[in-house]
């Protein structure tokens, strides 16, 4: 099918087309508990066909999958509508991607066996106890093989592995259950960071059935050091977007500090060709071009744009390209110092958002540890709010990293002068 897309697409009345060719074998697995319900493996292929079409000085473009199993005439008949949907689409024109002439970028294919085996040892492996326990969970591996091919002559391929894990976790006080979800998301298994994450969340039930109200805090200092820290960083990575910077959603400038007079740590942003574990280690973006690392923000201050095609040549921003990883780097002060002091360290939220073009902040605890000197008290309920723009003059960031799936960041983070109002 492959093969005749590409011919009818050449036959066609476009100004350009792209075709992305995933094929995917993937092993998946269901727990009840820790008795096997089923598995079985899968193999599938998905064909995405973009059409692109200009008109007076626009250029529009459509998308869609074309089923493998669609007849020729069928294939055709969609690159029909696909033709005619570009033309309601006005975008000020812009090309496609070259091919860079460069060699291809080696790939060695995942062994989706000895992924999937890792995730079922550390499942074996967990500290429960008679209150505390693993409800059920799934497993799923992929390997992907990713062509990308273009009207300019790209043809690229990409190979990299991904794996999602979905945990229940049970945790019981006299009469009273609750359960915590998790969601996973890595290329291969990271055994060590897992199995700490899962016995935290164990932890976390536990101590969610001892929790009391949070009191009205106003003006508190607040600890992240879990998976809600991604938001915070992705606020700094999000504003370097050639997206945003267009649409005039950011109005941070090459070369100029994003805050004045700041107090506390400094935040340098790289984008990583890879990452040890990530499910995001593809060669190629999702445009045929080449990924790489790259220096984004030094400091606080934007040094490199990036982006897709489109974006980053109205702001004729050169050789830009979609990054996968990224990674904060750390700070002065250790973890352990970062916790000193009066704070809040807020470990479960019911939902916690970095509105990336105002930096608002906002999210409901559902479990804290409010440190008062040396007392410590387990709360629950209330809610935290702010503004980045006003944190990023005193933030501070743990030397030490952790990793989530794509992003490697401090793992602990320090706010100050966040808002707390109480469930009291």
């Amino acid at each position: 099918m492959l093969e005749t897309i590409i011919r009818l697409l050449k036959e066609a009345e476009t100004d350009g087309w792209e075709v992305t060719d995933t094929v995917t074998e993937g092993w998946e697995f269901y727990f009840i508990r820790h008795q096997l319900d089923q598995n079985r493996i899968r193999n599938v292929e998905h064909l995405t066909v973009n059409v692109f079409k200009k008109f007076d000085t626009y250029l529009g473009n459509a998308k869609t999958e074309i089923p493998v199993t669609a007849t020729e005439e069928d294939a055709r008949h969609m690159i029909e509508m696909l033709i005619a949907e570009a033309q309601l689409v006005k975008n000020p024109i812009y090309s496609l991607n070259e091919p860079d002439g460069e060699a291809p970028a080696p790939a060695a294919y995942p062994d989706v066996r000895s992924i999937a085996k890792d995730f079922l040892d550390v499942m074996k492996d967990l500290p429960e106890t008679a209150t505390e326990d693993i409800n059920s969970f799934e497993v799923f591996v992929n390997a992907n093989r990713t062509r990308f091919l273009n009207s300019n002559g790209i043809d690229v391929t990409s190979v990299y592995p991904t794996s999602m894990l979905e945990v229940v976790v049970n945790a019981r006080r006299e009469s009273h259950e609750i359960e915590l979800y998790r969601l996973y998301h890595s290329g291969t298994c990271d055994k060590e960071g897992l199995k700490k994450e899962i016995s935290e969340t164990l932890q976390y039930g536990k101590d969610k059935l001892a929790a009391v109200n949070t009191p009205n805090l106003g003006k508190y200092s607040a600890v992240f050091s879990t998976d809600a820290s991604k938001q915070i960083y992705d606020y700094f990575i999000s504003r370097m977007s050639t997206a945003m910077k267009y649409r005039k959603l950011s109005n941070w400038e090459i070369g100029k500090p994003i805050a004045e007079g700041v107090k506390g740590d400094r935040v340098t942003i790289k984008a990583l060709r890879t990452l040890e574990n990530s499910s995001a280690n593809q060669a190629y973006d999702r445009e045929g071009a080449k990924v790489r690392d790259l220096l984004i923000l030094d400091q606080n201050i934007p040094v490199q744009y990036y982006g897709p095609r489109q974006f980053s040549q109205y702001l004729d921003v050169k050789d830009s390209f979609i990054p996968g990883n990224f990674m904060a780097e750390g700070g002065t002060k250790s973890a352990s110092e970062l916790r000193c002091g009066n704070y809040l360290e807020i470990v479960e939220f019911s939902d916690f958002q970095v509105e990336t073009m105002t930096g608002a902040i906002a999210g409901e605890i559902r479990l804290g540890y409010l440190h008062e000197g040396d007392k410590m008290t387990i709360v629950s309920g209330g809610s935290v709010s702010g503004s980045m723009t006003d944190f990023v003059n005193e933030m501070y960031l743990s030397k030490e990293l952790k990793q989530y799936n794509n992003m490697l960041i401090p793992a602990v983070t320090r706010l100050e002068q966040v808002s707390v109002t109480g469930a009291e």
